[in-house]
């Protein structure tokens, strides 16, 4: 099926999944700011993009079997009306003791387009078209880091890191209405029959035995904890270590996101042509090899921003390549319980960068040497697991549930 036919699909799926990421990519350039505004240090500023992890990541737990219940739309407009008000509280916080209480319930709001529109890829496809769809998915949602930075850099120099969570207020607003116009629900009452709270307990269950699809989930949950890790120390590395302004490294964090995005585009095909399990296998070789490297030069006192940034982009070109299909693996038997186990699967992955990001930040001293051991941890977990989880045929376990 021509990618052409997915595209208005995911259009609206892409946008609401951004609205999390919009709102931690366009708060980056404002992380040195928002200390010095509240008079905080590194690491308490950081607490408040970790309590957005934190909370983005546990709701889904919430929001996934909710979507099983009740339908795929209900739980994104509690969520999105949820991340609007909070928002709101956000931009006119005293301090940041209530910033980081606030985006705690800020990203309890998140979690719902976060889970849902994978849910909604696995109720209507699978295999290499479900790949096709995620790809396209993630052209939308990959927006937010080329161009989110960019806009918090222009808006901080403006109105300040207020005007930030304003216009995250707008995005979460813009999400309701894409939710009420144009998504179609996906999940019709008759599939919801057998969906209930001891159901959803019972999936989970099912999920947490299937070593294939705990594999899986944590190969892509490590390539996204690299990504986290990045998240949270890039914009410290690049504006107080090598002296870029907040617009400058929005530039440079973008570099990146590109090469993220555009190698992604490749999975649908290159899944038909060599099967996604060899994508996932050459894609977690290819990102292990580059930050192992990065590593190397970096412990050997090469200090350059070129350098930092040029490996990145190659090993984020891979990640591309690593995040859709393992999503798409990890879901394919789940049908039944896609919202429950897409649930699992974010909490799982944002766990995972949570204690990834909490685990680096113990050896932050301003220069790039941490975050680059950080994501290189991340990334050789990634190629150990995929090598364990696809090394062999299907886990029987996963044929069974499915």
């Amino acid at each position: 099926m021509s990618s052409s036919k997915f595209l208005p699909l995911a259009l609206v799926l892409g946008l609401l999944s951004a609205i999390g990421p919009f709102a931690i990519d366009m708060y980056l350039p404002a992380l040195p700011s928002i200390g010095a505004s509240l008079h905080a240090d590194m690491n308490t500023v950081q607490m408040s993009l970790m309590s957005f992890f934190v909370a983005l990541g546990t709701s889904q737990l919430f929001y996934g079997p909710a979507s099983d219940m009740w339908g795929r739309k209900a739980p994104l407009y509690a969520g999105m009306g949820l991340f609007t008000l909070a928002s709101v509280g956000c931009a006119m916080a005293p301090g940041v003791e209530v910033l980081i209480a606030l985006r705690f319930v800020q990203g309890v709001g998140a979690g719902a387009a976060m889970t849902v529109p994978r849910a909604v890829v696995r109720d209507l496809h699978t295999g290499n078209d479900a790949a096709r769809l995620m790809s396209l998915l993630m052209l939308v949602f990959s927006v937010s880091p080329i161009l989110a930075p960019l806009v918090g850099s222009v808006v901080i120099e403006l109105a300040g890191w207020r005007g930030i969570f304003w216009t995250v207020t707008v995005a979460g607003l813009c999400g309701l209405a894409v939710i009420a116009t144009f998504l179609k629900e996906t999940r019709p009452p008759a599939a919801r029959v057998d969906s209930s709270i001891g159901s959803a307990l019972r999936g989970y269950w099912l999920l947490l035995q299937d070593r294939h699809f705990l594999g899986l989930v944590f190969t892509g949950a490590f390539g996204m904890a690299s990504f986290f890790v990045y998240l949270a120390n890039s914009s410290f590395v690049m504006i107080d270590h090598h002296g870029l302004t907040p617009r400058q490294y929005s530039v440079a964090f973008s570099v990146n996101a590109i090469s993220f995005i555009g190698v992604s585009q490749l999975t649908g095909w290159l899944g038909a042509r060599i099967g996604l399990q060899r994508v996932v296998k050459f894609a977690v070789k290819g990102y292990c090899a580059s930050m192992v490297l990065l590593l190397a030069v970096t412990l050997a006192g090469v200090d350059r921003l070129d350098v930092l940034i040029g490996l990145f982009f190659v090993g984020f070109g891979f990640l591309g390549l690593v995040i859709p299909t393992t999503a798409v693996l990890a879901l394919e038997s789940h049908g039944r319980i896609a919202g429950t186990a897409s649930a699992l699967m974010g909490t799982l992955q944002f766990f995972t960068g949570t204690v990834m990001m909490a685990v680096v930040g113990l050896f932050l001293d301003g220069g790039p040497l941490p975050m680059v051991a950080g994501v290189a941890a991340c990334a050789t977990a990634s190629l150990v697991l995929a090598h364990g989880t696809l090394g062999g045929g299907r886990r029987a376990a996963s044929a069974a549930s499915g």
